[in-house]
């Protein structure tokens, strides 16, 4: 469940798993083990891991569930009265889950936030085409909607000469992009005196890798040095995720966000004039604790105006354990969803319009390793994070760069040709 960190880290699991000698199984009724790597942003993440180990139970009496991530972090005690949740293994912890499946611990929650170095584990998953590596972990920002701090801890970062020689390892057995992620990545290097433009540079100077990604960014954490340098780099892929939350500044001020709209609104368009048509996504919360609908007005019209090419949004979930859950003027249901969906349809028209701006351009494109499921097409990914389907016979692309032109959108699918 949850975000790319969660994601990577349930492939940490798996590999572990499986090098330990255990198999993956397609059927509940044919395991042994149920594993839940749980995401805790919201009371309805929570009940959906709840609702997923307790239905794994009844379909299989004897198999043995393990419940992981950040709601058994955070919700460790509680936990404890369930008799369909076996194991509670904490956050630093799952990532050698092999070793607590063998014992007879069965509840293995640490304090997180004494933790104060990142558990540097390796993956390398062939199955993928891109290769994600988590270069840092927790955060210190204390955002009054959020609880994740609570369950991840301290930031915390990998050092350099790790993240280089994963980097590198994943280029020798044939990736030619990876995505930096981690919990706020824009942070990385604040615990060892460094910064994220340090490692770009190291990364851009001593991998052979062909392409890299990078994870959600703070508006701020982007500045004009580091986008000087992106700018000069022949591997960063121009494609931005803002983590922005709301664009109207009393809001911000609430959610204890640190930057102001008119900041990020001009780095944004900052953005636009430095690379040629980069994919600019984000996330938006919309009724948060005292957002009035003249507040949202304001958030409506600065994400009319912005330069964003997609908005990723969702309405305000009250988070137990957060400021967010006691500040009055709460907003009902009915208008956090009317809202979202005024942001989804500003979000859908960005986005055409930059589809439409991307057309007839010429490209590289990282064809994946399978092909479309519903078209059997090839697919790739260009270095603006668009995704194209190639109309071909031809299995010697798979896993490579081709130049491609961008030629049609068609019923939500935008098709590509080769250049021979």
């Amino acid at each position: 469940m949850g975000c790319k960190a969660n994601q990577f880290e349930s492939s940490i699991i798996e590999e572990n798993l499986i090098s330990n000698g255990l198999e993956k199984v397609k059927s509940v009724v044919d395991a042994d083990f149920y594993i839940l790597n749980s995401c805790s942003v919201t009371h309805k993440s929570d009940n959906e891991a709840l609702y997923l180990l307790r239905a794994a139970k009844n379909k299989n009496p004897k198999i043995i569930t393990v419940l992981t991530g950040c709601y058994a972090q955070i919700e460790k005690d509680s936990l404890l009265e369930y008799d369909f949740v076996d194991y509670i293994i904490g956050n630093d912890e799952k990532l050698n889950l092999y070793d607590y499946l063998i014992s007879s611990t069965k509840f293995v929650v640490r304090d997180i936030m004494q933790q104060s170095e990142f558990n540097k584990v390796s993956l390398i998953d062939t199955s993928k085409t891109r290769a994600s590596l988590k270069i840092q972990d927790g955060c210190d920002n204390r955002c009054t909607y959020c609880i994740i701090w609570k369950a991840r801890g301290k930031s915390r970062s990998a050092d350099i000469p790790f993240i280089l020689e994963q980097i590198n390892n994943f280029s020798a057995r044939g990736f030619k992009e990876v995505m930096l992620t981690g919990i706020h990545i824009g942070q990385w290097g604040k615990d060892i005196g460094l910064t994220l433009l340090d490692l770009l540079k190291e990364i851009e100077d001593k991998t052979t890798i062909e392409r890299y990604r990078l994870g959600s960014l703070s508006p701020t954490e982007i500045t004009d040095e580091m986008l000087e340098f992106l700018k000069r780099s022949n591997k960063f892929c121009p494609h931005f995720h803002l983590s922005l939350q709301s664009a109207n500044d009393k809001t911000l001020r609430s959610m204890n966000r640190f930057y102001k709209t008119d900041d990020y609104l001009e780095q944004i368009d900052k953005i636009n004039q430095v690379f040629e048509l980069p994919f600019l996504g984000s996330d938006i919360i919309v009724g948060f604790a005292g957002e009035t609908d003249e507040d949202f007005e304001i958030t409506r019209q600065n994400l009319e105006k912005s330069g964003l090419t997609q908005i990723h949004t969702f309405p305000y979930s009250k988070r137990k354990g957060t400021i967010g859950e006691s500040l009055p003027d709460q907003n009902s249901d009915e208008i956090k969803n009317k809202r979202a969906d005024i942001v989804k349809n500003i979000s859908k028209r960005k986005f055409t319009d930059f589809i439409n701006k991307n057309l007839g351009r010429q490209v590289e494109l990282l064809i994946e390793k399978r092909r479309d499921k519903h078209s059997g097409n090839l697919k790739g990914i260009t270095r603006n994070y668009l995704t194209l389907q190639i109309v071909s016979e031809r299995e010697d692309l798979y896993n490579s760069l081709q130049q491609v032109v961008i030629t049609k959108y068609e019923n939500g699918i935008l098709f590509g040709e080769i250049i021979n």
